[in-house]
């Protein structure tokens, strides 16, 4: 029995179409507002002295002769507002047993990582800041650092914070099944390979910033910031200055970049906002490359010891791994940094039949920079591990690394179900899009052509990938940690008495074209030209509460809202044309900006003529009749903790054995995200989550000393993947619209991040093993494969 109709029984205007973005002529031509571009009167700039030593007492902090510079107009220590600002802890209920310490925005007492701010420059100018940071003298009295997360437990080791017994923040174990008796098993293959996966960051095009207003007279703070969450950082905001929250306007313009490293607390920012609460005057502070690299988070830093057992028909009999991972001095504000270990003890083989699993994690403390979460959170780990594994069993055991995944895939008719891990799954095509990657890369084709290949000394490898991306989290991801961050969004919706419609949403564009697909939900359901649509996001003050964008949920959650407020409005607005027009609603409907005969297509009258009664010629209307013509609705997946979108990829690469060197020579994605609602936007989303996982795959790593110094704070020294060392990146679809939503739009902007660094090891791999050489650890450098070859 077939459910009621919908949005998509009848032909689209908009929705599934490559429609440009509106705002593309605007960000070109240089018309943008990012942070640096905001200028307000007597504004003020700040800058930060940040600590040298990784860990250590602070004994001393001379300002005197900073204070004294032209120009400057105050300097404050961590002890000068502690006493402002209420201190905060990066835990979750949710994640029991997760513990960190108290932080402030500026050091007190002790430095825990090498670039923690530990005073603030308000001056002038950025250059006058700069010029009496440098006349700080910071006297430290060194500790031993602990920068070795594989030791960090050990008895040896010191603890970081003298409140704990160990330098343990959080343990979590998930055992599924029998798995000792699988391993012990006769009849099973077992292999056995220990990961290293580099640290790295994400290096945002316009780099972290902030500007600060605060109006004594309302006791008001207005935040502009590079960000994703406004509505988060205003609770925030609230909570530690001490004001109430309708007080607090967080406002997020045009976003430079962001990939999730702009979703947290951050010291210097929330020092911003004290100065200009103190001061009462604004302050600006934007972070330079150096500082980016010293404090944006990290993520990615793990070891996993894992090992997979497969019978010899190839199906999998156990999966395990320990992972260790170090966070830093603390976990991170208000989201934490367990959250990265729980998605890989979750994600894990997610895509596949196991019925014996066993996952451990420790996340431990460490003087370097805080990680945290960053685009495709502990994904590249959890997809790596089990398919790299998976990969090698397959080569152990002689079988095609395609036929294994047939075997071991969870059927595409066996929805709704669970992973080894316990994790709700439906609506998902892991076969169907296997295929459709097996016949778009010519598989069989390229296995012929390298085998020939390597008969002229050229070493080429393919390497595949089958994934989960978690997207369109629900409340009971969040919502029960107590945590001030929203899963749901919301979306109002007005018709003007222009016969236009402005849409306000509480989702956040930060560059992936959000604006533009809510613009399409929205002329698509209500029946006006996309040109005729507005779109404001980023405004605490004018938009609905929401959680913003993070976990790829603004098309799912938040279009799924929008598209609801669309269809409120556009069910106002029939009720009032069916009044003017002495007709009943059902026979109506909107096309094309006019109201018109639902069956024919007649034009009756403009939505101008109709929102210009309404707003200007009430008297002309039924005193019984109070139109609005505004709607608002918020959304919420409340079946499900996440809505997953698969997808399966493959990379080919060539290996040069006498230099190290590899080149990514073609990369191929088929993604089941769901309806595309711009297939454009939705494959440049891809590509560009690709490009950022071959970074991690091959190029970027933060490289610490022993001392726990950081050696590449610069883009001479860190190597982010550029044009011409990207391949061709071929994107497909299937379409597998997801039941918890009208629109059935799942996510699709992690995906690419989180797959191509599996895909691109298994690839690497491919093309060493017929010399005899396997690589497990990521970046894979060229002097790595070259140690892995026995050459260096």
């Amino acid at each position: 029995m077939s459910g009621p109709l919908t949005i998509f029984d009848r032909p689209r205007d908009y929705i599934g179409q490559p429609v440009p973005r509106a705002d593309t002529k605007r960000l070109l031509q240089g018309r943008g507002t990012f942070i640096d571009d905001i200028q307000l009167p007597r504004m003020l700039h700040a800058a930060f002295v940040r600590s040298s030593v990784a860990h250590g007492v602070i004994t001393g902090i001379d300002v005197a002769e900073a204070r004294a510079l032209p120009g400057v107009v105050a300097v404050y220590t961590g002890a000068d507002i502690a006493p402002h600002v209420e201190p905060y802890v990066g835990v979750l209920s949710h994640l029991a047993g997760l513990r960190s310490a108290p932080q402030m925005p500026l050091a007190v007492g002790v430095t825990r990582w090498i670039g923690e701010p530990l005073a603030m420059i308000v001056a002038q100018s950025r250059a006058v800041a700069e010029d009496a940071a440098a006349l700080v003298t910071v006297e430290i009295d060194p500790l031993e650092a602990v920068t070795d997360m594989e030791t960090a437990l050990d008895p040896a080791t010191p603890v970081i914070h003298a409140e704990m017994d160990s330098n343990l923040a959080w343990e979590r174990t998930v055992d599924v099944g029998d798995v000792d008796a699988a391993f012990a098993r006769d009849d099973v293959t077992v292999v056995e390979r220990r990961f290293r996966f580099g640290r790295h960051t994400g290096v945002t095009l316009e780099t972290r910033g902030a500007v600060a207003a605060y109006d004594p007279s309302e006791d008001e703070l207005t935040f502009w910031y590079s960000g994703q969450a406004p509505h988060m950082m205003q609770f925030i905001f609230a909570k530690h200055l001490g004001l109430p929250e309708e007080n607090v306007r967080v406002v997020s313009q045009d976003v430079g970049g962001s990939f999730g490293i702009k979703i947290h607390t951050y010291g210097d920012e929330v020092a911003t906002a004290l100065a200009a609460k103190l001061l009462g005057r604004p302050v600006k502070f934007v972070a330079d490359r150096m500082e980016s690299f010293l404090s944006d988070i990290h993520a990615r830093d793990h070891v996993v010891d894992g090992r997979i057992a497969v019978d010899a028909e190839g199906r999998v009999a156990a999966l395990a791994f320990d992972d260790i991972t170090g966070i830093g001095p603390f976990s991170m504000y208000p989201r934490t940094s367990a959250i990265e270990a729980n998605q890989v003890l979750n994600l894990t083989g997610a895509p596949y039949v196991i019925g014996n699993y066993r996952a451990h994690a420790k996340v431990v403390f460490q003087n370097k920079n805080m990680m945290c979460q960053y685009r495709a959170v502990g994904h590249p780990i959890a997809m790596a591990v089990a398919d790299c594994l998976l990969e090698d069993a397959a080569h152990e055991i002689g079988m095609d690394v395609v036929e294994i995944r047939r075997r071991n895939l969870i059927p595409d008719d066996a929805y709704p179900t669970q992973s080894a891990s316990g994790m709700k799954l439906d609506d998902l095509s892991h076969h169907k899009s296997l295929e459709t990657l097996v016949e778009t890369m010519d598989y069989d084709a390229r296995r012929a052509e390298h085998a020939k290949l390597r008969e002229d000394g050229i070493y080429r490898g393919l390497g595949l990938i089958s994934m989960v991306e978690v997207t369109n989290p629900s409340p009971m991801f969040y919502g029960i940690g107590g945590a001030p961050i929203a899963s749901q969004d919301g979306a109002t919706i007005r018709l003007d008495a222009g016969g236009g419609v402005h849409v306000s949403s509480s989702v956040t564009e930060q560059g992936q074209g959000t604006n533009a697909i809510l613009a399409q939900i929205a002329a698509d359901v209500f029946g006006v030209p996309i040109a005729r649509v507005k779109v404001t996001t980023g405004d605490t003050r004018t938009t609905p509460y929401g959680g913003g964008t993070w976990a790829s949920r603004g098309a799912g959650i938040g279009g799924e809202a929008c598209l609801q407020a669309a269809q409120a409005l556009k069910e106002q607005v029939l009720e009032v044309a069916a009044v003017i027009l002495q007709s009943a609603p059902g026979k109506l409907d909107i096309r094309a900006g006019a109201v018109v005969d639902a069956e024919g297509g007649a034009e009756r009258m403009t939505l101008s003529d109709l929102a210009r009664t309404v707003y200007y010629r009430g008297n002309e209307l039924p005193a019984d009749l109070k139109p609005e013509l505004v709607a608002t609705r918020h959304y919420r997946v409340t079946d499900f903790p996440f809505v997953f979108t698969n997808c399966a990829m493959a990379a080919e690469v060539e290996v040069d054995p006498e230099t190290g060197f590899v080149q990514v020579l073609n990369f191929w994605a088929v993604e089941d995200c769901g309806r595309v609602i711009n297939p454009v936007l939705v494959d440049e989303q891809v590509r560009g989550g690709v490009v950022q996982g071959i970074g991690g795959a091959l190029y970027e790593e933060c490289i610490y000393d022993a001392e726990g110094q950081l050696q590449n704070a610069t883009m001479a020294d860190y190597l982010v993947p550029m044009a011409f060392e990207m391949p061709d990146i071929v994107v497909k679809h299937v379409e597998t619209p997801t039941k918890t939503s009208v629109l059935g739009a799942k996510g699709a902007g992690e995906a690419g991040t989180g797959g191509a660094p599996g895909a691109v090891m298994n690839a690497v791999n491919d093309a060493l093993r017929p010399l005899g050489a396997e690589i497990h650890q990521m970046p894979m450098t060229p002097e790595r494969i070259l140690r892995a070859l026995g050459k260096v």
